[in-house]
């Protein structure tokens, strides 16, 4: 599926939700005045001068917004289930609701009690009804179209013998697609012959599976080996964990009678979901609201520190005040990392070096700034455009990464996550010195995706602070 195709979906549920609640506070608010204040229907329009609707009008659907946001709700919007979106939004107007209430109508000025009861449920009634319908139509009108293989996801087969052959028929003959558009598949030797040459591309085995996935935008992949192979899964699972593909794998009857067999479709070709979410998605979603909020924060207030540093780094050494270099993110797209300089100029003209405790590269004022921190709070704009988050684990440049995963492949599960400002590797271990301690420094990383939430990432932002006080970052 094209970014921009994802892109337009996602925006017409946003579209939806923001005009849904535009048109349910207006309504809330006719109905609040008439029920409260009975007034004819000439008076009742007069009222939307009122300064606190003008208020609502704008702060209300934004608040909806940010409430489906957090909830997940414009995640994955090409994978949407009717039923669950019902129980989502039910459970979310609620939710929403109970909050508008307790925070704007239990200031109103009431004859009874039972006004109270009267604007909660019509508000809840009005609210659901105005964001559901639309919602489903759009969901419906989505599922129609895949199923009608007029939208599809990129797919490819691993696995070339007799399960992965009648996969593919599967596949091909269900009447309701499930939206896999199998483009080819992949083997697991070098042996590409395959009764499945017939009818689609061998593409790679998958010693090369991710280059494969990256050249060919694969969106979903599904394992169909043969239970003599299934050594391999393990292989093939810290293949692609790093990268924002959905896994599927046909389960065995050992997988259906122990209940691990999560179905997409009611209709279509019984598999498992091999879910790669370190965070649910509302823990996500929260991370990413603060990251933002948090940045915005930090850019404005520290401004007075941004000018002293700025004038600081400008007279310690001849060069420029900021330095920008290439690190990998988040599936392992690269992004511009900004820091302040803290070497003198042309410190990497021999090559990519790490630093040291007595690296003659580094200036005085950037030994403070590096003991402090300081030298990272540029980054802050990293976090609010989304390369970076606050917590998570270092960026590296690719040079570094390459020797990284010689001797530790598992390195490649940071890719799956945001890296950070700083880590629970970067608290406990501090700068690396060279690649062997990279790789001692990661197994405090790969801790963190073990147990990530939002509470781990809160102890680590004290710790940092804690670190940043007493001056003891190596």
């Amino acid at each position: 599926m094209q970014e921009k195709n994802i892109t337009f979906q996602t925006f017409k549920y946003v579209f939806f939700d923001f005009t849904g609640s535009t048109l349910s506070w207006i309504l809330f608010f006719l109905f609040r005045k008439n029920l409260i204040e009975d007034l004819p229907l000439n008076k009742l329009i007069l009222t939307l001068n009122d300064s606190s609707f003008f208020i609502g009008i704008f702060a209300i659907p934004l608040f909806w917004l940010l409430l489906h946001y957090v909830a997940g709700e414009y995640h994955n919007v090409y994978h949407k289930s009717r039923l669950q979106e019902l129980g989502r939004t039910i459970f979310i107007t609620t939710l929403g609701t109970i909050l508008i209430f307790f925070m704007l109508i239990l200031d109103d000025t009431i004859i009874s009690y039972k006004n109270y009861y009267q604007s909660f449920f019509f508000l809840l009634s009005i609210q659901f009804s105005i964001t559901y319908i639309p919602r489903v139509l759009t969901t419906s009108k989505t599922i129609h179209k895949i199923q009608n293989q007029i939208i599809g996801f990129p797919t490819l087969i691993i696995g070339s013998d007799e399960k992965a052959v009648k996969l593919y028929h599967d596949l091909q003959k269900n009447p309701k697609s499930a939206g896999n558009q199998v483009i080819g598949f992949a083997t697991i030797n070098e042996n590409p012959m395959s009764e499945l040459n017939k009818y689609i591309p061998h593409l790679c085995n998958i010693n090369d599976l991710m280059d494969t996935i990256n050249n060919h935008k694969i969106e979903e992949v599904i394992i169909a080996i043969e239970p003599s192979e299934r050594e391999k899964i393990q292989f093939i699972l810290a293949k692609t964990k790093a990268s924002n593909v959905m896994i599927k794998a046909i389960p065995d009857l050992f997988d259906i009678l122990s209940g691990t067999v999560k179905m997409s479709s009611l209709f279509g070709v019984p598999l498992i979901e091999l879910s790669h979410e370190l965070m649910p998605a509302w823990q996500e979603n929260i991370k990413r609201v603060i990251d933002v909020v948090f940045s915005i924060i930090a850019l404005v207030l520290l401004i007075p520190v941004y000018v002293f540093l700025a004038i600081a780094v400008k007279f310690s050494s001849k060069g420029p005040i900021l330095y920008s270099h290439e690190r990998i993110g988040r599936y392992g797209k690269p992004f511009r990392i900004f820091k302040f300089r803290s070497m003198y100029i042309d410190a990497e003209k021999n090559g990519p070096a790490l630093s040291s405790k007595k690296d003659p590269r580094i200036t005085n004022f950037g030994l403070f700034m590096r003991k402090m921190r300081f030298d990272e709070l540029p980054q802050f704009y990293n976090v609010f455009i989304g390369d970076m988050s606050l917590v998570g684990p270092r960026p590296e440049r690719a040079y570094f990464i390459d020797k990284i995963v010689e001797k530790a492949p598992h390195y490649l599960l940071l890719f799956k996550v945001r890296p950070g400002i700083t880590s629970w590797g970067q608290v406990k271990f501090g700068y690396a010195e060279n690649v062997d301690e990279m790789i001692e420094r990661l197994k405090y990383d790969i801790i963190y995706l073990e147990n990530m939430s939002l509470y781990v990432d809160i102890k680590i932002m004290i710790y940092t602070v804690k670190t940043i006080l007493e001056a003891s970052g190596k």
